[in-house]
């Protein structure tokens, strides 16, 4: 990479960082172009060559972030083996929480308060890294699939209840999964996301000095809920 290609990655970096900053102290509408600038000492025009508009800059940053996080559970996933599930599930969980706390502003943008006016790419021009974080929650789901599957076998669930794009992700990855070990994806979700929201927001702060140790112990009951055997490190 030559010296101006650099500088401009350098640039580019900077303003994205400016855009989370600016998003954590005043929320999603703080992220305009011109604030942006002003915070850099560059003119507007000079942003502009870098992103053509405020909504272009926000896709960018779904993107990185979505990847980000992606990247980290996808390579805590891979520390356990693959005959032990549930320390598969719990490395995955845990690297969800890790990533959040360390990036509460990009946890914010891609799972809180939407940026007003911003207008997503369409669905074939959109950040495909959010759906590996799906993709990641169902391989949690096939993971507990061969215990928890009997429990759902009357499932109403049925393909045409999901979002075909979704489904177009999924489905070659996990052929052999049926309708409701995906919404049993959705469901694991929904216990992991919202200790996380929780505490990313602030609002175990005064509730408990261990919110840790509360993750853990909800964790723990997920897996019982799944019933996948979780034994004990030799």
């Amino acid at each position: 990479m030559g010296r101006r290609e650099r500088l401009r990655a350098q640039t580019s970096a900077e303003i994205k960082s400016v855009a989370l900053a600016l998003m954590a102290s005043g929320g999603p509408d703080a992220i305009t172009l011109r604030a942006i600038a002003r915070e850099m000492g560059m003119t507007a025009n000079a942003i502009y060559g870098y992103f053509a508009t405020r909504d272009d800059l926000v896709t960018t940053l779904i993107n990185d972030v979505y990847t980000s996080l992606a990247d980290a559970v996808d390579a805590a996933w891979e520390t356990a083996p693959a005959t032990r599930p549930a320390d598969r599930i719990k490395a995955w969980a845990h690297a969800l929480r890790d990533w959040a706390l360390a990036n509460p502003e990009g946890f914010r943008l891609v799972y809180g308060d939407p940026v007003p006016g911003y207008q997503a790419p369409p669905v074939g021009a959109a950040p495909d890294a959010g759906r590996r974080v799906c993709a990641g929650l169902t391989a949690l789901a096939a993971a507990a699939w061969p215990y928890a599957g009997p429990h759902y076998a009357h499932s109403e669930f049925q393909w045409s209840d999901f979002d075909p794009a979704l489904l177009d992700k999924l489905r070659p990855a996990f052929p052999d999964l049926p309708p409701a070990a995906v919404a049993l994806a959705m469901r694991i979700w929904g216990r992991l996301h919202g200790l996380v929201t929780l505490e990313v927001y602030g609002h175990l702060r005064t509730l408990t000095p261990s919110p840790a140790k509360l993750y853990r112990e909800e964790l723990a009951d997920l897996i019982r809920m799944l019933g996948v055997p979780d034994e004990p490190d030799s």
